[in-house]
């Protein structure tokens, strides 16, 4: 971008385009829903025959037509409302520059080199220092930095010096304000092409293949748009959204933007919204929803077998969605990094008095698996919890990438996924609109290590009045005060056929007695048995479970496994929903080890 250019150019202008994009994009989504909404069902209602599914699949088409071009348009908005932003401060700069050049009487070329008058004395002659021109150096290494190369191959270049390197403007107090202005208006015109460039870059991919046809490949360049315009609006973001604040702050930020703000994060950046701790629940299912529907297509041209086993899940949790539940299905986070990234609470925890998150352990990834077992965990627990209190979330955690048995002996992926709990927990508490919610942590196996490593933190977990540990092979802590919510609010289950409960410390493995009779002690792989009288903690029922794979043909593990199932171990699965319905002092006991 040149100085010509970026001096005319006029902000506004780029904000009211967006303006005018997001008005389309808004109107599209109407449609959309009226068709989806009345004319369909009229039409469902009145007419029958070939004809009538003629005419249905077309309102489809036209409905995922105007889909698209909510989503396009929303997307061009964001990135011309990024622009305007973004350009504003750099052109601010080079007029502030220009006004400088102008006071002082300084020409500007439309290079926006400065020509400056002689001044000071030289002693040498007794004349004055001679004048010239000032070429901006914009702070780059790089060749295109004309203040130090030449245009050519010839090396660096020093504005003023005559051939054997002597400053002839050394002394002429014009030439340190002209370098000055200069320099502001390098500056200035280098950080412009830069914001110019991202912006035209992601602006060239939003366009629509000739036709009317919406494919899969077609939602497919969506997800890639969506990447695209998120990576050119990357500083307007940082700008913007208050990343590195609490999620309070961030509760906070939402709440103060207008409902046109609000509309264009979620239309324009709605992987950012969708994952950010401290928005409303009811935004995060909103823009997830979306978020859903734009990966599983993306995932669709993909063929390898993390891929495949994403899409999979993705496709389990999108059906479930489509058929409603009571309590209700929020998706408050999807994603395909690393194993998968899945958040998904049954009733609203903005809302419900009771609150609790379960994070899954060994084995746990983004499925089929998950959107059929790990899911269902968290449906069952809000269930059962149901009968003690209707205004209780239950959620599964899947922010983090779970072991699998290779790295299961480790702490490390527990340590990386615990910040992320944390402030997941800390949004909770942010967003909750009861005046003091009741909040249970929940960890299952190796999950139970995630939970304990978070609430070892100082202050323990942001808000949580419970922990709730279930199968666990330990959390990392020798006591349960060590988790910051004092040892009576910290239960614990073991069935008596679950195996990871007794998972021996690595001490008792590899030392000289037989780690069966060290297993007996209250050792565990990751500190002290939860379940041991000196643990400390409240052992709730949960008798012994299913019976092993060659016992029971239920799997390897059911009774590690069976902890939720009110069919598989009823005591333990009441018990759980006691604790989350904020009950406790209804549940069933038996002795610690």
């Amino acid at each position: 971008m040149d100085l010509k250019t970026l001096k005319a150019l006029k902000p506004a202008e780029y904000a009211e385009a967006a303006d005018g994009y997001r008005a389309v994009s808004d109107a599209a989504d109407a449609a959309a829903e009226r068709i989806g909404k009345q004319i369909t069902n009229a039409m469902n209602a009145a007419n029958e025959g070939k004809a009538a599914d003629a005419a249905q699949k077309q309102l489809k088409k036209l409905a995922e037509n105007f889909h698209y071009t909510q989503l396009e348009c929303g997307l061009v908005s964001g990135s011309l409302n990024g622009f305007s932003a973004e350009i504003a401060a750099p052109r601010r700069r080079l007029l502030e520059a220009l006004d400088d050049a102008a006071a002082l009487g300084y020409p500007v070329s439309p290079a926006g080199d400065v020509t400056f008058p002689a001044g000071g004395e030289n002693k040498a002659t007794g004349g004055q220092i001679p004048g010239g021109t000032a070429v901006g150096n914009n702070g780059m290494l790089s060749p295109g930095n004309r203040g130090l190369y030449r245009p050519g191959p010839n090396g660096l270049y020093s504005p003023g010096a005559e051939a054997d390197g002597i400053d002839i403007h050394h002394g002429n107090p014009n030439h340190a304000r002209a370098q000055d202005i200069a320099d502001r208006i390098a500056h200035a015109l280098r950080e412009a092409s830069e914001i110019d460039e991202r912006y035209s870059e992601a602006l060239g991919k939003l366009k629509a293949a000739p036709g009317l046809s919406i494919t899969t490949k077609t939602w497919a360049d969506v997800a890639s748009d969506v990447d695209a315009v998120s990576s050119a609006a990357r500083e307007y973001l940082q700008d913007t959204v208050p990343f590195d604040k609490s999620p309070a702050d961030r509760k906070e930020w939402w709440d103060s933007l207008t409902d046109e703000q609000r509309d264009e994060y979620k239309i324009a950046f709605p992987e950012t919204i969708g994952s950010l701790d401290g928005i409303p629940a009811a935004v995060r299912d909103e823009v997830n929803r979306e978020n859903l529907h734009v990966l599983i297509a993306k995932l669709e041209g993909q063929h390898d077998e993390t891929s495949k086993a994403q899409l999979e899940g993705m496709r389990g949790i999108q059906e479930k969605l489509a058929n409603p539940s009571q309590p209700p299905m929020l998706l408050l986070g999807i994603g395909d990094e690393g194993n998968g990234r899945a958040i998904v609470s049954y009733g609203n925890p903005d809302t419900s008095r009771n609150v609790s998150a379960y994070a899954p352990g060994l084995g746990t990834a983004l499925d089929g698996d998950f959107a059929d077992d790990t899911v269902r965990r968290a449906f069952q627990t809000a269930k059962g919890a149901y009968k003690y209190d209707h205004s209780t979330a239950s959620i599964v955690w899947l922010g983090y990438d779970a072991p699998g048995f290779t790295e299961v002996t480790s702490t490390t992926l527990a340590d990386r996924g615990a910040p992320a709990y944390r402030s997941f927990m800390e949004g909770i508490q942010a967003t909750n609109e009861n005046a003091d919610p009741h909040v249970t942590a929940i960890g299952h196996s190796y999950g139970s290590l995630l939970v304990g490593t978070a609430a070892r933190e100082q202050g323990g977990i942001p808000g949580v009045d419970d922990i709730l540990l279930l199968g666990s092979p330990g959390t990392g802590a020798q006591t349960a005060d060590e988790l910051n919510v004092g040892k009576g609010h910290v239960y614990a289950a073991s069935a008596g056929n679950d195996p990871v409960s007794w998972l021996p410390a690595p001490s008792s493995i590899i030392g000289p007695a037989p780690a069966i009779v060290n297993a007996l002690d209250d050792e565990r792989w990751f500190g002290r048995d939860p379940v041991s009288e000196s643990f400390g903690a409240t052992r709730i029922e949960s008798g012994d479970g299913p019976l092993p794979l060659w016992l029971s043909g239920e799997g390897p593990t059911p009774a590690h496994s069976g902890y939720f199932d009110s069919e598989r171990n009823p005591s333990a699965a009441n018990n759980i929903a006691k604790i989350v319905a904020g009950r406790a002092d209804l549940v069933t006991t038996e002795e610690s080890r």
